[in-house]
């Protein structure tokens, strides 16, 4: 497995920060690939999500710490990942967002195609980073 470990400071309090993030159905707006989402009953979300010029569909099992304000997630099925999202208050209009993935690299190019070894973590590095940023535009937005 592979391990990845991002963080974005967000100019936003806490609370906001916290509730954007669980609202799934607008993952769409900054995660990039996903075209639709949505949340299910029992804990579960449900992915549409365009890669390496390929439509997938993907489930996964979402747990919440709401009081350590943590949100750990799994994909169920094919491409197992595995993730984590935390929150930590910097000061009462700032917060850190700290994103967590673990990976297997094979099966990630399995499922989506691309680059093998140290281009593969390369590209997907890049695409946690520049999905931070886009949460931290849409946050800080208002969307």
């Amino acid at each position: 497995m592979s391990i990845l470990e991002e963080h974005v400071d967000v100019g936003v309090p806490i609370d906001k920060a916290w509730e954007s993030l669980h609202r799934v159905e607008n993952y769409p707006r900054f995660v990039e690939g996903v075209r639709d989402a949505r949340t299910e009953a029992g804990g579960r979300a449900h992915l549409d999500v365009e890669a390496g010029g390929q439509a997938r569909e993907f489930e996964a099992r979402v747990s919440d710490r709401s009081g350590e304000r943590a949100m750990e997630w799994r994909t169920t099925g094919a491409a197992e990942l595995t993730g984590s999202f935390s929150l930590q208050p910097i000061d009462k209009n700032h917060t850190r967002v700290q994103a967590r993935l673990e990976y297997d690299p094979d099966s990630i190019r399995e499922t989506f195609g691309g680059p093998k070894g140290f281009a593969q973590a390369n590209a997907v590095e890049r695409l946690v980073r520049s999905d931070l940023e886009q949460f931290k535009e849409y946050v800080e937005q208002g969307r």
